[in-house]
């Protein structure tokens, strides 16, 4: 019985590769810029969001 550790360590280029063409194939090649512009603004407002809180728990010790 192979355990999801052992699974997920084995991730190669080949399977990387076939990921990467699933998702053009599945998204189409204009559709991923929008994809990945919304990505990086969800990561940008959520590491904005972590810096005001942590800014905060700054102010209130």
């Amino acid at each position: 019985m192979i355990s999801g550790s052992i699974f997920l360590g084995m991730i190669g280029p080949w399977q990387i590769a076939l990921i990467v063409v699933l998702i053009l194939l599945l998204f189409g090649g204009k559709k991923i810029p929008e994809l990945m512009r919304g990505l990086g603004s969800g990561i940008k407002e959520f590491k904005d969001a972590s810096k005001e809180e942590d800014e905060e728990n700054v102010k209130e010790k």
